[in-house]
């Protein structure tokens, strides 16, 4: 994705028209990575909209596909129990957004564990908080993250879009900065669960990780 001037102003009144308007991005031979987020930003979450997508399981975290994107990119509502997080992951060298629908959500960020040292300790170099609405963005360059839901006694929600998307990424062990390649799965697609899947790649969070 390279940057040009900012062409689409239109903000989407529903999750359909936010769809629809991807899909005029995208359909771009390059995209602008600032008018993904605009519009994405644009759009005011509704519960209406995307409560037919947000599947909730009682043991980890849910990806529950909303739109396949023509195969450019994946957008995906996320869901998250109370204290659950995702593991410190990469994202195979796509572009990734995340907007919260509902909720809030804690980003911390880390840099790559050394190569060359077989156990290093991973320590965050940053932390985002994250409320209805915003969004945040990260690709490879920018390092590894971590997504939790901070909150012991509410959900929160989340819309992704992954571009290209993927079906692989690396998760790395915090204390080591081990890591192996985590499988992602959807939890349901276009609504309807998908069998035999988990829906996500990790499990609640783990209090030494924090």
């Amino acid at each position: 994705m390279e940057g040009r001037q900012l062409t689409y102003n239109k903000s989407p009144q529903n999750i359909q028209e936010l769809i629809d308007s991807l899909h005029v991005l995208f359909s771009e031979e390059k995209v602008n990575i600032e008018e993904v987020q605009d519009v994405m930003e644009r759009y005011e979450s509704r519960e209406g909209d995307w409560e037919c997508f947000a599947h909730y399981d009682e043991y980890r975290y849910t990806r529950n596909l909303v739109d396949s994107g023509n195969g450019k990119f994946n957008l995906m509502v996320l869901c998250w129990g109370e204290s659950m997080g995702s593991s410190i992951h990469s994202h195979s060298d796509s572009h990734c957004f995340m907007k919260v629908l509902d909720g809030s959500l804690r980003e911390t960020l880390f840099n790559w564990p050394s190569p060359s040292e077989k156990r290093h300790e991973m320590p965050p170099r940053g932390v985002n908080d994250y409320t209805r609405n915003q969004v945040a963005y990260i690709n490879d360059s920018h390092g590894l993250h971590r997504v939790e839901n901070m909150s012991h006694t509410d959900t929160a929600c989340s819309l992704h879009l992954y571009s290209p998307p993927f079906d692989s990424c690396l998760s790395f062990d915090q204390r080591s900065g081990k890591q192996h390649e985590a499988k992602v799965t959807f939890w349901s697609k276009y609504g309807e669960r998908t069998p035999l899947t988990t829906g996500g790649c990790s499990t609640a969070m783990e209090p030494e990780d924090n």
